[in-house]
């Protein structure tokens, strides 16, 4: 009870205390303010925007019909499609009426297609070397101009080039390999350790074959994905190693 009379003192006591206002200020209002809601009043009429409309009251006998709303054609439109042509086809026959037989031609439809392209083709006109002057070829004019040249069926040169290009380089593969196999360098592969190597080769694209199908279905790893890519790589190299065994019966090898 001493201490309710009492209270202990404080440093806070001896303090003066600030009156604090957290008071909002004023909010603002617009000077227009009265001026829009006079004009507002004014313009306000009764029943604007609810309440019966003015409209006229249809007539008792004139109720709604059905389909009345729907549009419709006018009284001189016809559905059917005007006839574009005056001429009628000619009647469907009789069941009785029996076709015109054993009508036969003796045209030749190949050689008439023939001589219509050489009508609708024209007919070109080549110079004459001796007599320096044109003239159209008597036949047809189908042909060919380069048939008049002075090289015509020869080899071009570029390709006795390349020809004798591909020599050289065999000639000069041919001796290098004659020179290591001299040199002892080099040896040639048997026909049976061929087979044996090609054998071998089978053997382990079998093998990594059995493998790659027994991947998962999902690769879902990076371990995965790895190993799938390693196994691809060596097979395709295998395959590579298989034709050039294949394509090749005489192969040579380094000692070294």
């Amino acid at each position: 009870m001493s201490n309710a009379v009492n209270p202990p003192e404080s440093v806070y006591n001896h303090l003066e205390m600030e009156e604090v206002h957290s008071g909002k200020p004023p909010r603002y209002t617009s000077k227009f303010r009265t001026t829009v809601l006079r004009e507002e009043k004014q313009n306000k009429c009764a029943m604007r925007t609810m309440g019966p409309a003015n409209v006229e009251v249809p007539a008792p006998d004139k109720y709604l019909l059905k389909h009345s709303k729907e549009p419709k054609l006018p009284e001189n439109f016809s559905a059917v499609a005007p006839k574009t042509s005056t001429l009628r086809r000619p009647p469907v026959p009789l069941r009785t009426e029996k076709p015109l037989m054993g009508l036969q031609t003796r045209r030749d439809f190949v050689k008439t297609a023939h001589e219509d392209i050489l009508q609708k083709t024209p007919q070109p006109i080549y110079a004459d070397t001796k007599r320096g002057d044109k003239h159209l070829l008597e036949n047809s004019g189908l042909v060919p101009k380069y048939r008049k040249k002075k090289d015509y069926g020869e080899i071009p040169k570029y390709l006795h080039q390349r020809n004798e290009e591909t020599r050289r380089a065999q000639e000069d593969y041919d001796q290098y390999v004659k020179d290591q196999r001299r040199q002892g360098s080099m040896k040639q592969l048997s026909e049976a350790q061929r087979h044996a190597i090609l054998e071998g080769l089978r053997k382990n694209w079998d093998k990594l074959h059995t493998e790659y199908q027994s991947l998962s279905v999902v690769i879902d790893t990076l371990s995965k994905k790895a190993h799938k890519e390693r196994l691809e790589m060596t097979m395709k190299q295998l395959e590579a190693d298989i034709d050039l065994f294949e394509k090749f019966n005489t192969i040579y090898i380094s000692n070294n």
